[in-house]
């Protein structure tokens, strides 16, 4: 229970520094604010590591899965949002808990977008990637995400989700030309590629799923990872 509140506060926390901080982002101040909410994102995770016992192992899973999630995101760039990043990182939260999802997903995010650009939609993907990794975590011992029918409705509606929390920065950056109808309009034409995204995330599990959470169960099991 403690451990939920935490995690809960803390994204709380985020959330709230992200829609404070993106006006200095639209104003082109991104590597200041992407390192103050990136140390934000970190932070709690930090502290959560430093209270147990952590194996170099464990970091060096980590390591390897988020450098798997950002590196299968360039292939896709030319696709907008079709790309198997979203399906790794609810992988890693299903089989090594919500940390290692968020924590996974927020590196993916931070790494990939050396290669595709930074910019003020960097935090907000961080926090959103990170997101679809948590909330894995926190549903892999229910009985609807045991099934490949639960795993495939949680990874298309994900990627809808992915894509409002998103829109987020751009609302947020209009300032005192914040109106409903641009609000409205924007969200209308994002629907195309929410829609890619969660097609994707869908058909990505239906073919990759059983198998990748059976390779990552038996490194898991082999050395102790994360339990």
């Amino acid at each position: 229970m403690a451990r939920t509140r935490v995690i809960l506060i803390s994204s709380i926390v985020i959330i709230g520094c992200l829609l404070i901080l993106t006006p200095l982002l639209v104003n082109r101040h991104f590597l200041l604010v992407s390192g103050i909410i990136t140390l934000l994102t970190f932070l709690p995770f930090v502290i959560r590591f430093e209270k147990r016992r952590v194996t170099g192992r464990e970091l060096v899973m980590l390591a390897v899965l988020a450098a798997i999630a950002a590196v299968s995101r360039v292939p896709f760039a030319a696709i907008p949002s079709v790309q198997p990043t979203s399906f790794v990182i609810i992988m890693t939260g299903l089989v090594f808990g919500a940390e290692s999802g968020f924590v996974v997903g927020a590196l993916a995010a931070l790494v990939s977008n050396l290669f595709l650009g930074q910019g003020p939609w960097t935090p907000w993907q961080m926090y959103s990637w990170g997101m679809l990794g948590l909330v894995a975590g926190f549903l892999r011992n229910t009985s609807f995400m045991q099934r490949t029918y639960g795993r495939v409705i949680y990874g298309f509606t994900s990627g809808i989700v992915y894509g409002w929390i998103m829109n987020l920065w751009y609302v947020v950056s209009l300032g005192d030309n914040f109106r409903l109808e641009e609000v409205i309009k924007y969200y209308a034409a994002s629907i195309y590629f929410d829609l890619a995204h969660a097609v994707s995330n869908a058909f990505f599990i239906i073919v990759f799923a059983n198998s990748w959470i059976k390779i990552l169960q038996r490194f898991r099991k082999k050395y102790g990872l994360l339990e």
